[in-house]
């Protein structure tokens, strides 16, 4: 075949849209703020316009949609931002680190999270009893009052909850307490998750101040204990169940990869392969060149089988820092699509899992050992 001369090859390039000098105007919205970025095309700014039309893509599609969340989001005040998509229907499901949802809680009771400052003195901060995220103040008391809230609910915990429970088993008995007892539950996103049956994951459950109070409780004959192999089951059963599976990923880490696993669960592990999740959107401020998880980007997650190749045009990373992107992309879902009714994956969850026993049971009749499976391959057959 013959190559392109230079003036096929010069046409082909600059085929694409212009960029148009970017115009701003008093009282812009959202909406037009984001059509500058898209007219504009560059740079991040660029990227920011393809996050919110990928979103929207997710959304229209019908997709069962997981939120994963690191770094100090709550403290910051991104739960209001996740209730609100909880709200509108546009999150099905979270798996967030358990420092979120623990710092989570310290609003619905009612705490101290006030704005600081990061030139601070602080060994000053020490002294005063007074801890920091950046540039957010939270006290020693807070936390105390926070690891109280927590013991107290499980010493108190149902017979249900006495024995292994999923982390969304866990999270969901806190945020009914919380509805009960707290001051201001309807400022946790926790709480808005269990009012519209949102599961709750985390990831590494021992990673955080609930895990180390559910482990202190071991010492004064606690029966609850999370089984992080529940969790993996349950959020592969959603991931099976969904005629499409979306993502968006705040930061990376371990929440990120705790979703994406469930492809290889099911074609790896499971002989039930999915193909792939159909939508991408990672909002970050790593980079992929230095092997980190977090800036892994979804085509690397392609050769592993965790993100469809077909659908590359559903893949976006917006390189920004979650707390300045995220709201845009939400506040533009807001404006631009109608409410989806709730999933309701919680109330699910037990008729997902027995499906995806059956499923797999099925495939492998009197199945033993896992190495006594057949490997299940990456084809691309759903």
């Amino acid at each position: 075949m013959a190559q392109p001369t230079p003036k096929q090859l010069r046409k082909r390039y600059l085929s694409r849209p212009p960029v148009e000098p970017m115009k701003l105007s008093p009282g812009m919205t959202v909406e037009e703020l984001v059509d500058v970025y898209r007219k504009a095309g560059a740079f991040n700014g660029g990227r920011l316009a393809e996050a919110c039309d990928l979103f929207g893509r997710m959304i229209d599609s019908g997709a069962t949609i997981a939120l994963t969340v690191t770094g100090a989001m709550t403290p910051a005040g991104m739960g209001g931002a996740i209730q609100a998509m909880i709200e509108a229907g546009f999150v099905d499901l979270i798996i967030s680190t358990g420092a979120n949802i623990y710092h989570d809680l310290h609003f619905a009771l009612k705490l101290p999270v006030v704005q600081g400052h990061f030139n601070v003195d602080d060994k000053e901060l020490y002294r005063a009893g007074v801890e920091r995220i950046y540039d957010i103040f939270i006290t020693e008391d807070s936390l105390l009052d926070t690891d109280a809230f927590v013991r107290e609910a499980l010493e108190k915990a149902p017979a249900d909850l006495q024995g292994n429970i999923s982390t969304p088993q866990l999270h969901r008995y806190l945020a009914d307490v919380a509805w009960k007892n707290a001051p201001l539950p309807e400022k946790s996103f926790l709480c808005t998750a269990a009012k519209y049956d949102v599961p709750v994951f985390t990831s590494s459950p021992g990673d955080s101040s609930i895990g180390m109070n559910v482990a202190a409780m071991k010492l004064r004959g606690g029966k609850t204990t999370v089984d992080p192999d529940l969790d993996v089951l349950l959020s592969t059963s959603i991931v099976y169940d969904a005629d499409k599976n979306g993502v968006v990923i705040l930061g990376g880490g371990s929440p990120k990869n705790f979703y994406l696993q469930t492809q290889p669960t099911l074609w790896q592990i499971l002989d039930l392969n999915r193909g792939g999740h159909e939508f991408v959107l990672q909002i970050s401020t790593d980079s992929p060149q230095w092997g980190g998880l977090s800036g892994a980007t979804p085509s690397e997650a392609i050769s592993w089988g965790k993100v469809q190749a077909e659908m590359i045009k559903n893949h976006v990373v917006l390189y920004a820092d979650s707390t300045l992107a995220a709201p845009l992309v939400f506040a533009y879902a807001l404006a631009t699509r109608k409410k989806r009714k709730p999933k309701r994956l919680y109330a699910r969850l037990p008729e997902l899992f027995g499906a995806l026993q059956k499923a797999h049971l099925k495939k492998h009749p009197g199945a033993g050992a896992l190495s006594e499976m057949k490997s299940a391959g990456k084809t691309k057959k759903k």
